[in-house]
């Protein structure tokens, strides 16, 4: 059977692509950026094609379509700003035409869990009705799951519950915080997704999955502390904070940005219970049973603790993130240096006869010398970030990011998913990874908000590489250089690998404020940049690196030990 897995970059779509592999099953990953899989270990198994395309693109829908069985529908919007409901209807009735033209067997989609009435829903929840309508409208036989909130390490919902839960100890809640849910684990959710392979041919309808617990979100909160260890928290409910100061609070308090936060509460007001449990007449549930709350957290903590999130919820490109201008683009056009850099792929903003065109591109570059091997010093840069830090100033980082919480945009809370391994597309504070070539570059893409585009790029190369041992500073179109950082032009003592540490930052003004940014900041670089030179070159040469990663046993994925013929064993407790 060849399974399609759209969304493979995202939360879902990430564990779920791994766990259809083992068997006889071919696994097509389908991606608007296929580099964001160069570093993800199953996507390079045999059985595993990974395809570009949008799904908003009629053509490289059908090609991604092409010989397919089943298909796993993981496509979501979700932002406060702009007509999302729009781009999901328009995106789900594309891939379903497409998929009826193509002659695909079924579809599968997870969508939310809501009252069938559909009276009082968000916006949220009612866009992934209309889009469970449309893709039963197809004419092509159709499962949809319906699930509510996802309890799991690196989810959206999971990591705003943790986050109020321990910074919180006293709360002053609106409203919602009654309200009642049935939460499921992640592991669960999987389950099922795998077990819709085993349903019936022209099985065509929607099935409500949840876990065994209905609580409310106060209550959930609770049980979380007691999981955790935490003293009980004081939660004091009161009749007013709307959802959209509830999710300014929720921005500042936890890793989940504003915009992202603004639908989630808006969708915690409405009662989301399963009113049935009818695919268990299809796929039984495990033999250990669904796993309670309790058990769900702890899982997930569990993760968190051994460094082992597998996906998370800031990997995916969330609707409402800053366009940005291809980068190999802004350095043909102002430095005639594209380097390394990959095109950028399709749905990405394409430059044509771009705004910026003369524009400036201004940059602080520094560079140093090292007497450490090469392997060494990246895996420092590797480690920056999270809680390793930048290497310099911690008050200005963190007040940068406070800003940012301040401003609407993501802040400094998402930190990094591993604190020892990067992957292409994921995110690390303030920043994004655009491009990685292991032992080499490290180019990261500035999301918070500013009046153009950022970028910082950590380069290792061989010592005869670098034209000027000392140093050197250059601003693109306009003096920006920051000031170089020396090194010694002597050997390295007692026979030590000698490599060169390449430092950059590049910012593209957009407008008159972009440059008064840029000259308001620029008397902070010699701290801020410099200092993060020093320090990557003192950590690799001392071998003082914070970022040395621990042995970890070995994973096969799977989500419910050997339950399902579809899966396999796992050494570490899912969540």
């Amino acid at each position: 059977m060849r399974i399609l897995v759209t969304g493979a970059t995202g939360y879902i779509g990430g564990r779920l692509a791994p766990r259809l592999l083992g068997t006889s099953h071919q696994v097509r990953c389908m991606t608007r950026d296929p580099a964001r899989l160069a570093q993800v270990s199953w996507a390079h198994h045999p059985d595993v094609e990974v395809v570009r395309a949008d799904a908003l693109d009629p053509a490289a829908l059908r090609r991604a379509l092409d010989g397919v069985d089943t298909a796993y529908y993981l496509i979501h919007s979700i932002d406060s700003g702009g007509d999302f409901s729009s781009v999901d209807r328009t995106a789900a009735r594309a891939f379903a035409d497409a998929a009826r033209d193509a002659g695909v067997g079924r579809l599968v989609y997870l969508g939310g869990l809501s009252p069938a009435s559909g009276a009082g829903v968000s916006e949220h929840l009612a866009s992934r009705q209309e889009v469970a309508r449309v893709l039963l409208d197809s004419g092509v036989p159709t499962v949809v799951l319906r699930a509510a909130v996802i309890i799991g390490s690196g989810s959206a919902s999971f990591e705003m519950l943790r986050h109020l839960t321990e910074r919180l100890p006293v709360m002053v809640t609106p409203r919602w915080v009654r309200t009642r849910i049935q939460p499921i684990a992640v592991r669960d959710v999987l389950y099922y997704l795998v077990g819709c392979l085993d349903l019936p041919a022209g099985t065509h309808r929607s099935f409500d999955i949840g876990g065994p617990d209905i609580l409310t979100y106060a209550e959930m909160m609770q049980r979380f502390a007691a999981v955790e260890g935490l003293r009980r928290r004081v939660i004091i409910p009161v009749p007013v904070l709307s959802p959209n100061l509830s999710s300014h609070w929720v921005g500042l308090v936890t890793p989940v940005p504003r915009a992202i936060a603004r639908p989630l509460v808006r969708s915690l007001r409405t009662e989301v219970v399963a009113a049935e449990h009818d695919i268990a007449a299809w796929v039984p549930d495990p033999p250990d049973g669904l796993v309670p709350f309790d058990t769900s957290v702890a899982y997930a903590l569990a993760r968190v603790r051994d460094r082992a999130v597998e996906t998370r919820w800031s990997t995916a490109v969330w609707p409402g993130s800053p366009i940005t201008t291809p980068f190999p683009e802004v350095l043909a056009r102002l430095c005639g240096d594209p380097g390394t850099s990959r095109p950028a792929p399709p749905g990405e903003p394409a430059v044509t006869d771009p705004a910026w065109a003369g524009s400036s591109l201004y940059t602080d570059e520094r560079s140093r010398a090292v007497d450490a091997p090469a392997g060494r010093l990246w895996a420092v840069i590797e480690g920056i970030g999270g809680e390793n830090g930048w290497y310099s100033w911690p008050l200005a980082w963190s007040a940068r990011g406070w800003l940012d919480i301040l401003a609407g945009g993501v802040g400094h809370h998402r930190g990094r998913r591993d604190p020892h391994r990067l992957r292409t597309g994921e995110a690390i504070d303030l920043w994004r990874v655009e491009e990685l070539v292991p032992g080499r570059l490290l180019r990261l893409r500035a999301e918070m908000k500013l009046p153009g585009q950022a970028w910082l790029e950590l380069r290792v190369d061989p010592e005869d590489s670098a034209p000027d041992r000392t140093g050197t500073g250059r601003g693109g179109t306009e003096p920006g250089g920051g000031g170089p950082e020396s090194g010694s032009p002597d050997s390295g003592a007692g026979g030590r690998q000698r490599v060169v540490y390449r430092q950059r930052a590049l910012f593209l003004p957009h407008g008159l404020p972009g440059h008064l940014y840029w000259k308001a900041v620029s008397p902070f670089h010699s701290v801020v940049f410099g200092g993060m030179l020093r320090t990557i070159v003192r950590h690799a040469e001392t071998g003082a690196s914070p970022t040395e990663p621990p042995e970890r046993p070995h994973e096969t994925p799977h989500p419910h030990g050997t339950s399902h013929p579809h899966q396999t064993s796992r050494a570490l407790p899912q969540g």
